[in-house]
C-alpha cells in the first residue's frame, strides 16, 4: 500500500503541538526529526548510547521536521490539517515560535513500515506511572500505575518535559480520595494518572472537541470511566466543578487568561500544578497567580519549560 508522507518544517518548541495535530489524522504514525534529540543522544543524557551515528545527523539545524503518514484518500484533508496548525500558532500569540510551517508531501511505499516504526516505541517510566502504547505488552511491577495510550493519540518516543513534570508533581501532591480537575486535558493522560494513583474523582475539560474525544477514548481504554468525567467546556464558564488538586499543562498565555477563574474551582487548602511555561513568560504567570491569592510553593524546570505549584488558602 502507498502512503502520503506529509512533512511540516517547524521548531523544537512547537514540534509537539504540530505532532498533536497530525496524530488526529493518522493511525500510521508521526515522526519528529530534531537536532536537539541528536545532541541529547550524543551527550548520554537519555541513558542511551550509540556506537555509530550518520554524520549528516550531527550537522546543526534550527528547523525540525514533523512527518505524518496518511492514506491516499486523506490528501484532501491536508488544508484542514494546516489550518489547525495555523490556529495553534495563532493561539500561542507569539509566545512560541512555529518557524516557517513549510509543508511538503510525497508518496512512499508502505510495505511493513508501520510495524517497523512501532518497534521503536518503549514504555515511558515517570515515577510510579508507566505510559505504554497499546501495541506493547507490558507486565506492571508492584505499585506501578500503567496508562495505555491508543496509537492514534498524541504520543512521542520520549516524555515531553511539561508532561513529565506534571506527572511527577502529581505523585508528590495527590492525596488519596482527592477530587482532581485537569484543565486542557488533551489526551487525558494527567487525569487518568490521577485516577489510577488514588484520586476519588477527576474532571477533565478541554475546549477542543478532538481532544475531548481522545480523552474519552483513553479513559475507556484504561478502564476508569467510573472515576472520570470528560467535558468539552471552558473552565471559565463552568463554576460547578470544585477540586482539591487542579492541573493545567497548557501555554502560559492561556494560564494568564485562566488565573482569575482558578480560585473559584479550588477547595480550601487545595493545590494547583501549572506547566507549559517558557522562561520569558514565567514572571507574568507568577504575578497573575499571586494576584488571585495563591501562594507559590514550588518551582521546577526541565529543558526550556517550567512548572509551578501553588497552594490555596485554608
Amino acid at each position: 500500500m502507498k502512503y502520503i508522507e506529509l512533512t511540516i518544517r517547524t521548531t523544537s518548541e512547537a514540534s509537539e503541538l504540530v505532532a498533536d495535530v497530525l496524530w488526529n489524522y493518522t493511525e500510521g504514525g508521526v515522526a519528529v526529526s530534531d537536532y536537539a534529540d541528536v545532541v541529547a543522544l550524543q551527550s548520554g543524557k537519555t541513558g542511551i548510547y550509540w556506537d555509530y551515528i550518520d554524520s549528516s545527523l550531527t550537522e546543526p539545524r534550527t528547523d525540525v521536521l514533523v512527518k505524518a503518514f496518511l492514506e491516499p484518500g486523506q490528501e484532501g484533508e491536508i488544508p484542514n490539517i494546516m489550518q489547525q496548525i495555523y490556529d495553534c500558532r495563532d493561539r500561542a500569540a507569539g509566545e512560541i515560535s512555529f518557524g516557517t510551517l513549510e509543508e511538503s508531501k510525497r508518496v512512499i511505499d508502505g510495505d511493513d513500515w508501520i510495524e517497523v516504526w512501532k518497534k521503536h516505541f518503549r514504555p515511558i517510566h515517570l515515577g510510579r506511572v508507566v505510559v505504554v502504547p497499546e501495541w506493547i505488552e507490558y507486565a506492571p511491577q508492584p505499585g506501578e500505575a500503567v496508562i495505555l495510550l491508543d496509537s492514534n493519540m498524541a504520543f512521542g518516543t520520549g516524555e515531553h518535559e511539561t508532561t513529565a513534570m506534571c506527572v511527577n508533581l502529581l505523585q508528590d501532591y495527590l492525596k488519596e480520595g482527592s477530587t482532581v480537575l485537569d484543565v486542557g486535558c488533551g489526551s487525558g493522560i494527567l487525569g487518568i494518572a490521577a485516577a489510577k494513583l488514588g484520586a476519588e474523582f477527576c474532571y477533565l475539560t478541554d475546549i477542543d472537541p478532538i481532544a475531548a474525544a481522545s480523552a474519552k477514548h483513553n479513559v475507556i481504554k484504561n478502564a476508569v470511566p467510573h472515576k472520570i468525567i470528560v467535558s468539552k467546556t471552558n473552565l471559565v464558564d463552568d463554576t460547578s466543578m470544585k477540586a482539591d488538586l487542579i492541573l493545567a499543562n497548557i501555554t502560559a498565555e492561556i494560564l494568564l487568561l485562566l488565573a482569575p477563574a482558578i480560585p473559584a474551582h479550588l477547595r480550601p487548602a487545595g493545590t494547583v500544578i501549572l506547566s507549559g511555561i517558557i522562561e520569558e513568560r514565567l514572571d507574568a504567570v507568577k504575578q497573575a497567580f499571586g494576584a488571585v491569592g495563591l501562594a507559590l510553593e514550588r518551582e521546577m524546570h526541565e529543558g526550556a519549560w517550567y512548572a509551578l505549584v501553588y497552594g490555596g488558602t485554608a
